[in-house]
């Protein structure tokens, strides 16, 4: 027998009604272990049923969605579904951040309810995270309220890998950022993951930013679920140095 693990993800034939002009459909998506994958073509709405579905927040009309080698279905009751939830992170702009708060104590709220002031055992705790995701020192002390989108991006993708979650989920987290930087943040992601050993998967609308994070960058055809390889930047250039 093989030690194997299950993929992470196994879907198939997967339909769910969500208010959309259709619903949301994908036939087949299998991720393994560690792999960084990108969804391209899910309004927000959409990102939203998928990762509750993906969660087993919510189960599919039709089709079977599999975590960890698990249906969804099989989640039977609120401590089962508990444990299955705490191996996510997940990164949307549905996660509240409170504007009065500093950076510093917007990330320690997951770890304490003890944030005026930190404890130095979190405060230390808190700038190892803000190292992992690119916050500087100056900024975690500004209150977020005064932040841009992009150091507010950063601190939910701090907040999301605090607790040491196996998989991260991502909901168009560059949809409010400025183009220059996807994608040094499509980097850094990449780079988070390869320390942690995280599974990814992004839902967005931004195809550049999917060609900058992995090359398992696929567009979801909406009339049927199925996904068609984004071709990157440089499958393009050879086919423009081939007259294709």
């Amino acid at each position: 027998m093989s030690d194997e693990p299950p993929p992470v993800f196994e879907i198939a034939g997967l339909s769910k009604k969500y208010g959309g002009l259709r619903p949301l459909r994908l036939r087949s998506l299998t991720v393994p272990h560690g792999q960084v994958v990108a969804l391209v073509g899910f309004d927000a709405p959409a990102a939203e049923t998928l990762v509750n579905l993906l969660t087993g927040a919510t189960l599919p009309d039709e089709g079977e969605v599999r975590v960890f080698g698990r249906g969804t279905g099989d989640i039977t009751d609120a401590d089962d579904w508990l444990q299955t939830i705490d191996r996510f992170g997940i990164v949307s702009d549905r996660a509240v951040l409170l504007d009065e708060l500093t950076a510093a104590q917007n990330l320690a709220m997951t770890l304490t309810l003890e944030i005026d002031p930190l404890p130095p055992s979190t405060r230390e705790a808190v700038d190892a995270l803000a190292r992992e995701v690119s916050l500087d020192a100056a900024t975690l002390d500004r209150t977020v309220g005064t932040l841009g989108p992009v150091e507010k991006l950063r601190v939910r993708l701090g907040r999301a890998i605090a607790l040491g979650p196996a998989v991260l989920l991502m909901e168009h987290p560059t949809a409010t950022v400025p183009r220059e930087v996807v994608s040094g943040f499509a980097a850094d992601v990449v780079r988070l993951a390869s320390g942690r050993g995280l599974t990814v998967l992004v839902m967005t609308a931004d195809a550049a930013f999917a060609e900058a994070l992995t090359p398992a960058a696929w567009k979801v055809v909406p009339a049927d679920g199925t996904l068609v390889p984004i071709e990157g930047a440089g499958w393009r250039r050879i086919r423009r140095l081939l007259g294709g």
